[in-house]
């Protein structure tokens, strides 16, 4: 048992000291000598032989975390974590306890949510980033500045008591993907029902998801720039998909369409 988790020990350092320098910007490593990478190799020189490994005991074999090599249906293992979760405090502890995403590993927070749980408006994102994933809380970097800013222009804000004027914010991911990556499929297929039952939870009157990722999640389709504006349903509730923040930040002429669902957004909420 010592063996195992010294060796979970220096996977979890090795990981946290990669993720260090590709944060830092180290994207290749440069070695001591030069490499003439247009040199042939030697046809005529032969290749050593492969070492020969010796086969670990039993005893010290780590298991996988992801369930598909001990045969372990990850998806039916959520619905159920999720459906015995009557609660959001009971929720955070299954997502936490949930051990079969990858994702958890890397980590440095579980980025639960933010904001009022009575909110009639629930914004769904897709998953943490670097700053998020410091803080443990979602849409606290860039793209999160400008989604504040964005409701506040239509009276909506996470910091609000009411629940008119509140907003209630998560992702469909609670851990951040490496380099900030799109979330794989099976990724997003163990974690949506934690994500419906997240909903169910919050009861909201309105779904606002911003970006393809919770999109797809809650919609099966893709193509947000096609789908954005247009009012459709989700879990009974009626769903509005919306250009994410940092697609706005990298393209600021869409900003316009943006406003134009934040005052529809509006329209509905009032109504």
């Amino acid at each position: 048992m010592g063996i195992v988790t010294e060796i979970e020990s220096d996977w979890h350092a090795a990981l946290a000291a990669l993720a260090w320098q590709y944060d830092l910007g180290v994207l290749e490593v440069v070695q001591d000598t030069p490499l003439n990478r247009y040199a042939l190799p030697d046809a005529a020189k032969p290749l050593p032989a492969a070492p020969q490994l010796a086969a670990v005991p039993p005893s010290r074999a780590v298991d996988h975390p992801s369930g598909f090599e001990t045969g372990v249906d990850v998806v039916a293992e959520a619905r159920k974590m999720a459906a015995q979760a009557g609660d959001l405090a009971a929720l955070r502890d299954a997502i936490q306890r949930f051990d079969y995403c990858e994702l958890k590993r890397g980590a440095r927070n579980l980025v639960f949510s933010d904001g009022l749980p009575t909110a009639h408006v629930l914004v769904l994102g897709e998953a943490p980033g670097a700053e998020e994933d410091r803080e443990g809380r979602p849409f606290v970097g860039r793209a999160g500045q400008l989604l504040d800013a964005m409701f506040a222009a239509i009276g909506l804000s996470r910091t609000a008591t009411t629940p008119q004027e509140a907003l209630y914010i998560t992702n469909v991911l609670p851990w951040r993907p490496p380099g900030n990556r799109d979330p794989e499929p099976a990724e997003i297929d163990m974690m949506r029902p934690f994500v419906e039952r997240h909903i169910a939870l919050i009861d909201p009157k309105v779904i606002v998801v911003m970006g393809n990722t919770p999109l797809f999640t809650l919609t099966g389709e893709r193509g947000i720039l096609k789908a954005r504006g247009n009012w459709s349903q989700a879990m009974g509730r009626p769903l509005l998909p919306m250009a994410h923040p940092a697609y706005l930040l990298r393209n600021p002429a869409a900003k316009r369409e943006a406003w134009a669902d934040l005052l529809a957004l509006q329209a509905k909420v009032r109504g």
